[in-house]
């Protein structure tokens, strides 16, 4: 059986993409105050993209352990590391582009040089689950 693990947020990130949703929905209103055909075309993306994606970003970021990968989730995008080829999982605080909701992260290292930073809300347990299976594997 697969193990979900959500992502931990980082309180001043939530608020930075709640704003952008909030932002998005002004200039839709904005839009659509000003009436015109043209405005329903302009409101639809970007209220999609706007407010759609940071809210699916938001709600949407997970990591998955199976028997044999890691399921990273974060909104539209997707990761599959193979826990075979995990090299070493470090705590960072890189402050990079990653599926991580929180500074408070692990760096895994996979592959020929590959590595994604994630931020589960149980660190701890999440390690304890991956070397279990690293050394099963």
């Amino acid at each position: 059986m697969a193990s979900v693990y959500k992502s931990k947020v980082d309180w001043w990130l939530a608020i930075l993409i709640l704003s952008a949703a909030a932002v998005s929905v002004w200039v839709c209103a904005v839009a659509m105050a000003a009436g015109s055909a043209a405005a329903a075309w302009f409101v639809l993306p970007i209220a999609g993209i706007g407010v759609g994606l940071p809210l699916w970003i938001l709600l949407g970021t997970r990591y998955t352990i199976d028997a044999a990968h890691i399921h990273v989730s974060s909104g539209p995008f997707k990761w599959r590391i193979p826990i075979a080829d995990i090299t070493c999982i470090m705590q960072t605080s890189n402050p990079l582009s990653s599926p991580a909701l929180s500074l408070d992260r692990l760096r895994i290292d996979y592959g020929r040089g590959a590595s994604l930073m994630i931020s589960p809300r149980d660190k701890a347990q999440f390690i304890r689950e991956v070397e279990a299976l690293r050394r099963g594997a």
